[in-house]
């Protein structure tokens, strides 16, 4: 169990200001792949969403558009009140039931819920034209155009987490592929909102009518990509004969708004079916392979199906000669398409004492893991216990040397990435990880309740953030021990680094 800030309380807070009322009760909702954590807020009249973000920026840009979408008419949640920091904001509560659960659960042995999609996208449409005039782009996190660079990034998450663990290729003609299939998408019209995140599973169900959720990453760019990036989710397995339908019915609306060239669309859709889907595929391998989260790689078959389906069917105006070698060897590795089964111990069976698995008596140890700037001195162990670890990450590529990175942190994904790209960081942690393993298991099996880790770098603000926010996700998930998480140098300068 994670220890944070006090977030229930100020979620509380803004609660009984909205509904005029002092009772309130608050439950947390399960995390999912991202930093924010989310909280549902009620009492017999009243229910709203509580959010906790650790980045500004992202915050800022979330709230932005809410507003703006909701004063367009569009189906978002209202925001029902913000926090002055700007770490914690309360919005409507639209409830769970998420377009992909009502395809996966509802409609299962049903036929395809072709409405519901129908819906969603009428008002992906929306979102784009409508969505998209007035907004302030300047808000957008962490870019305001998906441009050359944002296809960068996601190329570059398909290349080390999947193309470099389980394939051979020539870099340098690779990046000349990346570069020629970037080139061509960005020749596409691109000033229209783009979602980024356009998934069944950010689409709610109320009443059966579609509201959305989650397009903070949103900013400026192509019609195409939303489009991708619902009808090509490959937890969903949407049969191809219903996406060609569901594409026509988007088109079909889109021609209500604005001229629309279909052959010319159908060409760059592909092209964009084809970034989308290496981007999802090195996403699931990053947080397999790299985080240590074996449920995303079930989703790698079918997403890698899709990549099959786009080598049979695509006919790109531009030559990708080693890309498409590299998607080859992927489609024919049988371990890739191998669906991943994650074992479930059975309460009868008897566990090893060094495997050490979660356990209630665990959350009895307390582990201290700190982020801290060796210009302010080492953090001091508050338990008295002066038990632990000092990790220096200054041997770490320093991402803070660069221009673009000096205001940004270790949560920030753009510094995530050079550190995943440019440095040694993975390495770095498994050093950590194989100690740290060792003391707490000891620890556990000794009864100790205190132990302190603590990493740090020259300004406590890219590196060492970054490795004790992975230490403290690693321990929570691997033995379910408390985890009091502190970033001294940037809580100290309230996350605001000039």
């Amino acid at each position: 169990m994670v220890v944070s800030d006090p977030n229930r309380e100020i979620l509380s807070n803004l609660f009984r200001q909205w509904a005029g009322t002092s009772e309130v009760r608050i439950t947390d909702i399960p995390p999912s792949g991202s930093e924010r954590r989310y909280y549902r807020l009620f009492n017999d009249t009243h229910s709203a969403i509580g959010a906790y973000g650790p980045n500004l920026a992202e915050n800022r840009a979330f709230l932005t558009f809410a507003r703006h979408f909701h004063a367009k008419g569009l189906q978002v949640a209202p925001v029902m009140g913000e926090h002055t920091e700007g770490y914690v904001y309360l919005v409507g509560d639209l409830g769970d039931r998420s377009l992909l659960d009502h395809l996966l659960k509802e409609c299962k042995d049903k036929p395809f819920p072709v409405t519901a999609y129908q819906k969603a996208l009428t008002e992906l449409v929306r979102f784009q034209i409508d969505g998209g005039e007035g907004l302030d782009y300047s808000v957008c996190y962490p870019r305001s155009d998906f441009d050359k660079q944002s296809m960068a990034w996601d190329l570059n998450y398909f290349k080390y987490y999947v193309a470099k663990l389980k394939t051979r290729f020539d870099e340098q003609a690779l990046e000349d592929d990346f570069n020629r299939l970037s080139d061509y998408l960005g020749s596409a019209r691109a000033d229209y909102f783009m979602y980024r995140d356009f998934q069944a599973r950010n689409i709610l169900l109320v009443n059966d009518e579609p509201f959305f959720i989650d397009f903070q990453g949103g900013r400026r760019g192509p019609l195409h990509y939303d489009l991708v990036s619902l009808l090509f989710q490959a937890k969903a397995r949407i049969p191809h004969i219903i996406r060609t339908e569901l594409v026509n019915h988007y088109l079909d609306v889109l021609e209500t708004r604005t001229v629309v060239n279909r052959k010319e669309f159908w060409d760059f859709f592909m092209g964009f079916v084809l970034i989308r889907t290496l981007q999802t595929i090195g996403a699931y391998g990053f947080r397999g392979w790299i985080e240590h989260r074996p449920h995303f790689l079930q989703s790698l078959p079918p997403a890698i199906e899709n990549l099959e389906w786009w080598m049979e069917k695509a006919d790109l105006p531009i030559a990708l000669p080693t890309l498409l070698d590299v998607i080859q060897q992927i489609v024919e590795n049988p371990e890739l398409r191998e669906v991943i089964t994650i074992p479930t111990p059975q309460k009868s069976e008897p566990v090893k004492p060094e495997h050490t698995p979660k356990h209630e008596d665990n959350r009895r140890l307390q582990v201290m893991v700190t982020s801290f700037s060796y210009k302010k001195g080492i953090p001091e162990d508050p338990s008295g216990n002066g038990g632990g670890f000092v990790f220096d990450c200054r041997a770490i590529h320093n991402p803070g040397k660069y221009e673009p990175y000096k205001r940004l942190t270790g949560r920030d994904q753009a510094v995530k990435d050079f550190l995943l790209a440019e440095s040694d960081v993975l390495y770095f942690l498994e050093g950590c990880y194989h100690l740290v393993d060792m003391q707490v298991e000891k620890y556990l099996s000794r009864g100790f309740t205190n132990l302190m880790i603590n990493f740090g770098c020259t300004g406590g603000q890219h590196r060492s953030v970054y490795c004790a926010d992975r230490m403290a996700q690693y321990l929570d998930e691997k033995y379910g021990v408390t985890v009091l998480l502190t970033h001294v140098e940037q809580e100290r300068k309230n996350w605001q680094n000039g």
